[in-house]
């Protein structure tokens, strides 16, 4: 069985970023600063999405399926750096050549990752082939749109045009599982601002978990899962979740309706 990961990335202004670009003066507090990249960006775009290469990743979740386990977890969670937080991610691809997941990965956290990861001098030679030492990734690697060695579900549900574009949350609940909890990525910065950053890795967690399970019910849809298989494959996530600790995982199963 091929290694299953599923991402999902949580982000910043990058403050100290902005200040470098625009030679700012020491001093000036974070949140002025991050004022004035969302305003700047109004004025330029009429929108508050920072471009990615300013978003700052504070927290990279990840729900890994292999072998008999599933398991959940967040890179940033005990305050890593960003470096550390991106190198390790791009680590675990380089373990496991996994299947990557995500919603909306080629559009956004992909992008914001090689970014950061080339701001910070990562190394990930096993993410970044083409097929020049490993023939197997030319027709199939983890940067091309149309190959699924890196699935973006939502862009493959949408036929590629997004205009189809659903969002996770809505998407997730029609379905029956739990969607959103406690907070969505416009309230990311003000959480972390406050010092919640156990409350973002939560949430980014609910999140990727969400996207597994829709995952699970793309593959049960294209006939890669038996209908037995799949509800053993959503069995075992529930068990896993509940033998963990953490009151978002108690609010999560409560909602799981499916």
């Amino acid at each position: 069985m091929t290694p299953l990961l599923v991402f999902d990335i949580e982000t910043i202004p990058d403050t100290a970023g902005f200040a470098r670009l625009h030679d700012l003066p020491a001093g000036i507090p974070d949140g002025e600063i991050a004022e004035m990249a969302l305003l700047q960006r109004r004025q330029t775009s009429g929108s508050d999405f920072l471009p990615h290469y300013l978003h700052r990743i504070v927290a990279i979740s990840c729900a890994l399926r292999t072998g008999d386990q599933f398991r959940v977890w967040t890179l940033g969670r005990d305050g890593e750096s960003e470096r550390d937080i991106v190198q390790r991610f791009y680590d675990g691809i380089e373990k496991y050549t996994p299947q990557l997941v995500s919603w909306n990965g080629g559009g956004f956290d992909l992008p914001v990752l090689h970014y950061r990861g080339l701001m910070h001098g990562i190394t990930a030679q096993r993410y970044w082939e083409w097929g020049e030492d490993d023939k197997e990734f030319k027709w199939n690697n983890y940067l091309s749109r149309y190959h699924t060695r890196h699935l973006d579900l939502m862009d493959v549900l949408a036929m590629y045009q997004p205009r189809a574009n659903a969002p996770l949350d809505e998407l997730a609940r029609l379905c029956g599982f739990p969607g959103k909890l406690g907070m969505d990525g416009s309230q990311v910065w003000n959480a972390f601002q406050a010092g919640k950053l156990t409350d973002i890795c939560d949430y980014c967690e609910t999140d990727v978990v969400n996207t597994h399970l829709l995952y699970l019910r793309f593959e049960h849809m294209r006939g890669a899962l038996t209908t037995e298989a799949y509800h053993g494959e959503t069995a075992k996530v529930r068990a896993a979740l509940q033998a963990l600790e953490g009151g978002h995982w108690q609010a999560f199963l409560a909602a799981w309706k499916e």
